[in-house]
C-alpha cells in the first residue's frame, strides 16, 4: 500500500536503555580460610544447597522461591 502524504511513521523500537545494575559476584558469598571456603549467607531451606538467602536490613529472603525470614528488632 502506498503511504498517505503527511502520515506519521511509527517510531523505531529498539532496546530500552536504562541504568545498568551492578550485581554481586559469587566470590562475595564466600570467605576462604586456608583450604576451606566458608559461606557467609545461609542457604534456602526450601530450595536447598546452592540457593543463598539475600541479606536485607530487616529480613533475609530467597530470590528463587520468595521464602522470607524476618529479623527481630
Amino acid at each position: 500500500m502506498a503511504e498517505k502524504p503527511g502520515a506519521k511513521k511509527p517510531a523505531a523500537k529498539g532496546p530500552v536503555k536504562g541504568a545498568k545494575k551492578k550485581g554481586r559476584s559469587l566470590s562475595s558469598l564466600y570467605t576462604i580460610n586456608g583450604e576451606k571456603a566458608e559461606r557467609k549467607n545461609k542457604f534456602c531451606p526450601k530450595c536447598g544447597p546452592g540457593y543463598f538467602l539475600s541479606m536485607h536490613k530487616d529480613r533475609t529472603c530467597c530470590g528463587k522461591c520468595a521464602y522470607t525470614e524476618f529479623r527481630k528488632a
